[in-house]
């Protein structure tokens, strides 16, 4: 099975990342976490993301706040998907993050979560992985049932206790 790389701009994010990394222990994909800023180390970020193919990455998560140039300073330098996480932070409350993540220029894609979306974004490389990955596709599935029953038996307990017809 192929690696996800967890990429934090700044240790800082950790407590929003461990949202991904915990989903994807949860489903059995191996992760790799490192703090790479593409301000503060853009050579260590560049050769991360130049070697991430040969190194058995399927994807990449880049978390990020304020500036949050490091999704778009990986895709650069890979054809690997780049999945954004904009981070919640400053004055702006991470709009500013989320335009940096999402208004990338044409021919270098980033797909880009909501603020502070880092289970959906560990969910986005799993499907990304599940393209090849019988098994990852089917607790895919369970987790869409399971959560399907979930919606459905919160839905029949309200009905029982408002709707008296």
């Amino acid at each position: 099975m192929k690696k996800v790389a967890v990429i934090l701009g700044s240790a800082s994010d950790l407590p929003v990342v461990e949202k991904a990394i915990a989903t994807l222990e949860e489903y059995g994909v191996p992760t790799e976490v490192h703090v790479y800023s593409a301000h503060r180390t853009p050579e260590e970020a560049r050769e991360f993301a130049l070697g991430a193919r040969k190194n058995g990455f399927g994807a990449i998560i880049a978390a990020a706040g304020m500036a949050a140039h490091l999704a778009g300073a990986l895709c650069a330098h890979t054809t690997l998907p780049v999945i954004g996480i904009p981070i919640a932070s400053g004055k702006l409350s991470g709009m500013d993050a989320l335009l940096a993540t999402v208004q990338m220029p044409s021919g270098l894609p980033v797909a880009t979560v909501a603020i502070d979306g880092a289970k959906n974004a560990a969910l986005l490389a799993i499907q990304i992985l599940a393209v090849t990955d019988a098994a990852l596709e089917e607790k895919l599935q369970a987790a869409r049932e399971k959560n399907t029953r979930e919606v459905l038996e919160k839905s029949a307990q309200l009905e029982a206790r408002f709707n008296h017809n």
